[in-house]
């Protein structure tokens, strides 16, 4: 008995990947080719560490300056760094 339920339960985790990747290939075959690209370019990005002038060539002009000015809004928006103040004490008598 317990052969079977092994059995069942692989079969079971088998139909519910083959599910889930169907799901995913309905999914990315709904997004725009654009969309995808962009997508797997910024997963990219993070994965290789590429710069900001690589990001900006890959996009259209446009997009480009747009995401440029995403990133210095986000700087912006960021609160400010508190200095380090190391405080030096005084000599004791």
């Amino acid at each position: 008995m317990a052969i079977q339920k092994d059995a069942f339960r692989q079969f079971q985790e088998e139909l519910a990947a083959l599910d889930k990747e169907q799901q995913a290939r309905r999914h990315d075959a709904n997004e725009k080719p654009m969309d995808r690209a962009r997508r797997e370019f910024l997963a990219l990005r993070e994965r290789h560490r590429l710069s900001v002038a690589d990001v900006v060539a890959f996009f259209p002009e446009e997009e480009g300056i747009a995401y440029l000015q995403s990133l210095i809004a986000a700087a912006e928006a960021a609160p400010p760094r508190k200095r380090r103040v190391s405080r030096k004490t005084e000599p004791e008598d």
